[in-house]
């Protein structure tokens, strides 16, 4: 008997997949710009703004090259979990959660663990404080709210995220060109070419330090597992068949499919169409995510690098951008000082919609395919944003500090994720994948590197922050 596309499909925990046509590819490729725009924007955040500019200010430009192993690590990350998505329509969670049910959930709880500080709506606030005064702990109470109700207001969730990360990132663009205009110093251009002719590992900051700017350049964590649900809502490929996240007060919810996901059969006609989608999908990564992630940084590092190398005293966290912003005033002038800060402040901001988005979206997708199924996406996901902007307000109201696990266990907790989803989307895309459109060679290779980079950091990061976790335990 021959066996179909669909037959290849573990069944025990989901239901079957469906064998559905391909849908066409646009013949623009403008058409499917986004996805990436919108990972570039949730992550520009600590490591643009903070982390590679800080080591920038402490060892020089000696250490951008890890940026490009981290971004180029993801790029190829992203790739295979929008494959999967690509080909069935389902989510990457869907697909492990066909291997053991409770796969989904595992990441699921792993991602709010690792983002239940509301790190980016205070590191915002406080950069408005710089600007305007206030109280930074009030402020970010008032961003989450506002989060909250874009997010479950927008007709279409996806479509209201994707316009808000199209600002940041055009914002932070013309910042950069301002900066290169006027801030960054003619040393620090010369200086650059350090980071490929003397590249170094400056272990004096910290192995924790440099390790997390390597493996968290770009997004990391949960962010990437999400690209599966962006696209899908972009309408690629099976996607389009999936109904989008909506408002359940102002959009209109499209009827949900039967049964699981869909896959295609590999006639000529449908793997001429698989071409052009993987040609677009992988254009998009590469001129949108990895792109903007990686001059953003090479950027934001020579700024740093011309204005407080050197300066003492520097402390890796949001109270640097003050620093450095004073700088930029006397250096260049008030004006560019305060852009430096607005910018920082929306830029933050954004990215704390695009957490409380992704990690929103892949708890309601886990709870939808393998727990509720008779219940709405769209209201999951609402009760899921207000649950995580009430949890961040009560913590930020009850005036806890960054509290010491919460940090310990969002630093491995990311790692971890990354190692063990790296390995499941090498077995999901080999083994269940029809073999026309399976990885090639080079990308198992770049998945097995995966592996082996966030299963090292993820090693010795436990090892090393262990202690400090039992000091405050006892």
């Amino acid at each position: 008997m021959t066996q179909t596309a669909a037959d290849r499909f573990p069944t025990r925990h989901l239901p079957g997949v469906t064998v559905r046509e391909l849908p066409a590819p646009p013949r623009s490729p403008w058409r499917v710009i986004g996805p990436g725009v919108v990972a570039a924007g949730v992550g520009l955040a600590s490591g643009e703004f903070v982390l590679f500019p800080y080591i920038a200010s402490q060892v020089g430009l000696v250490f951008l090259w890890a940026a490009a192993v981290g971004i180029i690590t993801q790029y190829f990350l992203n790739m295979e979990i929008e494959r999967y998505t690509l080909a069935t329509g389902e989510t990457a969670l869907t697909g492990f959660s066909r291997f053991w049910r409770h796969w989904g959930l595992v990441f699921a709880i792993m991602v709010y663990f690792a983002n239940l500080w509301p790190g980016w709506s205070t590191s915002s606030a406080t950069m408005v404080t710089y600007l305007f005064g206030g109280d930074a702990t009030w402020i970010a109470v008032g961003m989450l709210l506002v989060i909250g109700a874009v997010l479950t207001l927008a007709p279409v969730v996806y479509t209201a995220l994707e316009r808000v990360e199209f600002v940041k990132v055009a914002l932070v663009v013309i910042f950069i060109v301002v900066a290169i205009a006027f801030a960054i110093s003619a040393s620090a251009w010369s200086d650059l070419p350090d980071t490929v002719t003397s590249p170094a590992f400056p272990t004096e900051l910290g192995f924790a330090l440099m390790l997390s700017a390597l493996v968290f350049a770009g997004a990391g964590g949960g962010q990437n597992l999400c690209q599966s649900n962006w696209i899908r809502d972009k309408r690629y490929g099976m996607g389009a068949y999936v109904p989008r996240l909506v408002s359940p007060v102002t959009g209109e919810e499209e009827a949900a499919p039967g049964g699981g996901g869909y896959v295609f059969e590999p006639t000529e006609e449908n793997l001429g169409r698989w071409r052009r989608w993987w040609k677009l999908a992988n254009q998009e990564q590469l001129a949108t995510f990895v792109l903007i992630s990686f001059v953003t940084i090479v950027l934001m590092s020579l700024l740093a690098y011309s204005t407080v190398y050197g300066v003492p005293g520097l402390e890796n966290g949001v109270s640097f951008l003050e620093v450095e912003g004073e700088k930029l005033k006397e250096l260049v002038g008030g004006w560019f000082g305060t852009l430096f800060w607005v910018i920082g402040a929306l830029s933050l901001f954004a990215a704390s919609m695009g957490i409380v988005d992704y990690t929103s979206r892949l708890a309601a997708d886990v709870l939808k395919t393998s727990y509720l199924r008779h219940v709405s996406e769209s209201k999951l996901y609402f009760g899921l944003v207000w649950g995580l902007v009430a949890i961040g307000c009560g913590i930020l109201i009850a005036g806890f500090d960054q509290p010491l696990p919460l940090l310990v266990i969002s630093a491995c907790v990311g790692g971890l994720m990354m190692f063990f989803y790296s390995i499941l989307l090498l077995v999901l895309n080999r083994k269940v994948l029809p073999s026309q459109i399976r990885p090639r060679a080079y990308r198992v290779a770049a998945l097995v590197w995966s592996v082996a980079l966030f299963g090292v950091f993820s090693a010795l990061t436990v090892w090393q922050q262990g202690d400090k976790l039992l000091d405050w335990l006892r």
